[in-house]
């Protein structure tokens, strides 16, 4: 018998109980429609946060001064331990450094004509941009001269620009931050969200010396009591050196660990820390932060995906009962087909065959929905969706394999029945 003549056979004895075949799919059309919704979703996520982890660059370190001890307690980075010296000996002596960024932060409000925005603000040198991946869509980075005297310019994040200009190109503009005003000599392409979930095009950008001298310094000034008697000599002024924070973009990620090491004991020896005292510093690895993502979405995606293959096992499972009642009730007409020539090959062929069309068309119809089903939630849901033509053939592969491994065992049974015997049976 061939092939054809198997699979056409197989089509007559399952339309003649069509309803049962399609109830029998069901499990299957439900767990390959599982396995391409879930795994889609899966993909999507993985893709979003890869996307996510390039703006933030995996290959770099994070420096921030230590936490505030004493009556009045911060977190990292409330101690102002770091300077620019730190910065020049991280470069020069810590082999596998390839880029050394320096920064200071505040926030506050920008102000164009009649348009006002509050925003955030960072001081940096020159290493910044490459080290934070920043790419710049209008205007110029600064110009050397705007580094070292402090000029009043800045670059604008996309959020801002939107606030304030629309859609306007504002290079060249002037805009007000506090009594400060500064002309506008870019805009940073935009990244979206962050790695923490904040709006990364809500930023100014001024050069570093800027920021420590005119935003920090009118800051401050603000901050103030007004008409109080020697409050500018009451706060203490600020090193004129210090950073907040120091972003080190090292070449190749397997540097990272030694980078690490070596930059903690240079820290370590500059601040005069003894042996087995706490840092003024801390150090964040950004690769261990991309490493943790990656393992927990691959687990997510090993979760979903075991959730989806139990819905195709219980599927399975049911083609295997189905077939086994069918074999049960066509007892007489397998051993009629084996008194006229048929061989147990040709019998285990046809229940086969039978059991792997109602698998695959469940498939089929499975993968409809589940094509279907992801559009939707792309489309209406808040979850990011990448649908892949390997998946599809993946569940397509799958659904043919279940038939085949579950319809095995009723097959074997139908084929080994014995003629006579069948033949005296009266179902």
């Amino acid at each position: 018998m061939t092939l054809s003549d198997v699979l056409r056979s197989a089509v007559f004895s399952l339309r003649g109980n069509w309803l049962r075949s399609i109830l029998t799919a069901l499990g299957v059309i439900i767990g390959i429609a599982a396995v391409i919704v879930m795994v889609s979703v899966g993909q999507g996520t993985q893709a979003a946060l890869d996307e996510m982890i390039s703006k933030l660059g995996s290959n770099r370190l994070e420096v921030f001064g230590g936490s505030m001890r004493g009556p009045a307690r911060g977190g990292a980075g409330s101690q102002a331990s770091l300077t620019d010296g730190d910065a020049e000996a991280i470069r020069n002596e810590v082999q596998g450094v390839q880029y050394v960024a320096t920064s200071v932060s505040g926030g506050g409000q920008v102000v164009f004509a009649e348009k006002n925005w509050s925003t955030r603000w960072e001081g940096v040198n020159a290493d910044y941009f490459p080290v934070n991946d920043w790419q710049l869509v209008l205007g110029a980075e600064f110009s050397p001269r705007d580094y070292s005297s402090a000029n009043k310019v800045v670059i604008l994040g996309e959020t801002v620009r939107r606030e304030l200009f629309g859609d306007a190109d504002p290079v060249g503009a002037t805009v007000r931050f506090g009594r400060t005003p500064m002309r506008v000599v870019g805009v940073l392409a935009p990244k979206g969200q962050g790695s923490w979930g904040q709006d990364s095009d809500d930023i100014m950008i001024v050069p570093l010396e800027t920021g420590r001298r005119r935003l920090s310094a009118a800051a401050a000034a603000a901050a103030a009591p007004a008409g109080a008697a020697g409050a500018a000599g009451a706060i203490t002024p600020r090193r004129a050196d210090v950073i907040q924070r120091i972003s080190v973009g090292v070449a190749s990620a397997s540097d990272l660990p030694h980078v690490e090491e070596d930059l903690n004991a240079l820290l370590r020896q500059r601040h005069r820390i003894a042996p087995g005292a706490e840092d003024d510093f801390a150090v964040r690895n950004i690769a261990e932060i991309v490493n943790t993502r990656n393992q927990t979405t691959l687990l997510m995606s090993w979760l979903l995906g075991a959730v989806a293959s139990i819905s195709l096992i219980v599927g399975g499972i049911g083609i295997m009962n189905i077939m086994l009642v069918s074999v049960t009730e066509r007892i007489r007409e397998i051993g009629l087909r084996m008194a006229v020539g048929a061989g147990p090959r040709e019998i285990q062929h046809q229940f086969l065959a039978e059991a792997m069309l109602i698998s695959l068309g469940g498939g089929l119809i499975g993968i409809g929905l589940g094509v279907a089903g992801a559009l939707l939630v792309s489309k209406f849901g808040s979850l990011p969706v990448q649908l892949d033509a390997q998946v599809v053939a993946m569940a397509t592969g799958f659904s043919v394999a279940t038939g085949l491994f579950f319809g095995y065992y009723p097959a074997r049974k139908a084929a080994r029945l014995d003629p006579i015997e069948a033949l005296r049976h009266q179902g």
